[in-house]
C-alpha cells in the first residue's frame, strides 16, 4: 500500500507538470497586457507605453497597453485582481491605487496585500504645482496669500479624488490652514485642458504631463515636491525651498499580477520589467519626461516597500482627516 501511495503521488505530480506546461504554452501564444487605470495621456499611460515594447522583447511576446480608467484606478485594480493568474495580464499603477485608495475610501473592492502578487517598482516622479499664466502667483507663498485673501474662492485641479495629488493638496491646505477648493478631474489630460483654457487656475499632478506646457511657457511651474529640484526644471524650487518642508511627495509606479500567479511566472516577469527599466534607451526616455528609474531587487522587496508605504501614508491620512465614501 505504501508503494502504491508513492506511485499515485508521482503520477499526480507528472500530470500536474504536463498540464501546467501545456497551459504555459497556450499563454505564450497570447500577448502580455499591461493594464493601467487612468485616462490616456497621463503619467501612468506614458510609463506603461514606454515599457510595453521593451518588456515584450524580453519575454519574446507581443505586448499591449490597455487603459481601464475610472475611480482613481479602482476599476482597473478590481478587473486585474479577478483575471486569470497566468502571467499574461499585468497591472501598472502607483501609490494612489496600490496604497492610498485603501486608506482614504471607506470601502474598496480589492486588497493590495492579499489580491495581488508584487513584481517591482518601475519609476518615480515628484508632484508639480502649475498655474495658468494669467494667475498672479509665482511662489507657494503667493498661492497661500491669495487663498487667505479669498477663502474658498481659489481652486486647484487634480487628476481625481483620493489620489496622491489630492492628498498632497490636502497636506498643503493643512500646513497653511487654507480654504482651497479641490476640483477633481477624470485624469490628467482633461484637467490640463481645463487649466490651459483658464477654467481652473491651478493644477497639481505628476511631472510628465504638464512638463511640455511648462517648457513652452503655456503654464507656470510653482514648485515640485521632490527632495531636490528636477533636472528638467532647474529653475523651479522645491516645496522645502519655499518654506514648506512637510510638503514632500513622490509618486512611484509599480507592477503587480493576480495573487495566485505561480512564483516562476512572477520571477520571470520581475526580471523582464527590471531589465526593461534598466535599458539605456528607457533611462534616456525617462530623463526626457521627468521620471526617475526605480526598481525592486525582488518581488519580496517590493512587497515590503508597499507595506512601508501603507504605514507612512496612513499617518498622513489620519493627520489630514481625509475620508471618502465609496
Amino acid at each position: 500500500m505504501k508503494t502504491r501511495k508513492i506511485s499515485f503521488q508521482v503520477l499526480g505530480a507528472t500530470i500536474f507538470t504536463i498540464v501546467y506546461g501545456v497551459a504555459l504554452a497556450q499563454d505564450a501564444a497570447r500577448p502580455i497586457r499591461i493594464v493601467q487605470g487612468f485616462a490616456p495621456g497621463g503619467g501612468h499611460d506614458t510609463v506603461a507605453r514606454l515599457l510595453a515594447p521593451r518588456v515584450g522583447a524580453q519575454l519574446k511576446l507581443k505586448s499591449i497597453v490597455e487603459a481601464r480608467p475610472g475611480a482613481n484606478g479602482i476599476i482597473a485594480a478590481e478587473y486585474v485582481a479577478r483575471t486569470a493568474p497566468d502571467g499574461n495580464t499585468v497591472f501598472l499603477t502607483g501609490v494612489s491605487t496600490f496604497v492610498l485608495n485603501q486608506l482614504v475610501y471607506a470601502k474598496v473592492p480589492y486588497d493590495t496585500l492579499k489580491d495581488f502578487a508584487p513584481l517591482t517598482t518601475v519609476a518615480a516622479t515628484p508632484q508639480i504645482l502649475v498655474a495658468h499664466p494669467g494667475l498672479p502667483v509665482r511662489t507657494l507663498k503667493d498661492v497661500a496669500a491669495l487663498a487667505r485673501r479669498s477663502p474658498k474662492k481659489l481652486s486647484i485641479g487634480s487628476p481625481g479624488i483620493g489620489g496622491l495629488s489630492h492628498l498632497t493638496l490636502e497636506v498643503f491646505k493643512s500646513l497653511g490652514k487654507l480654504e482651497i477648493e479641490h476640483v477633481p478631474y477624470k485624469g490628467t489630460a482633461s484637467a490640463l485642458t481645463e487649466l490651459l483654457s483658464g477654467f481652473v487656475p491651478l493644477f497639481i499632478g505628476d511631472v510628465p504631463a504638464p512638463l511640455p506646457h511648462v517648457k513652452s511657457g503655456k503654464l507656470r511651474a510653482i514648485i515640485v515636491t521632490g527632495e531636490t529640484r528636477s533636472p528638467l526644471l532647474p529653475d523651479v524650487p522645491t516645496a522645502r525651498e519655499q518654506g514648506y518642508p512637510g510638503l514632500q511627495a513622490m509618486n512611484w509606479y509599480g507592477v503587480m499580477v493576480p495573487a495566485a500567479t505561480p512564483p516562476a511566472v512572477v520571477s520571470r516577469l520581475h526580471a523582464a520589467f527590471v531589465s526593461a527599466v534598466g535599458a539605456p534607451e528607457t533611462r534616456e526616455r525617462y530623463a526626457g519626461i521627468g521620471v526617475d528609474p526605480l526598481t525592486s531587487k525582488s518581488p519580496a522587496a517590493f512587497a515590503s516597500f508597499v507595506q512601508e508605504e501603507f504605514a507612512r501614508w496612513g499617518k498622513v491620512v489620519r493627520s489630514t482627516g481625509i475620508q471618502l465614501q465609496q
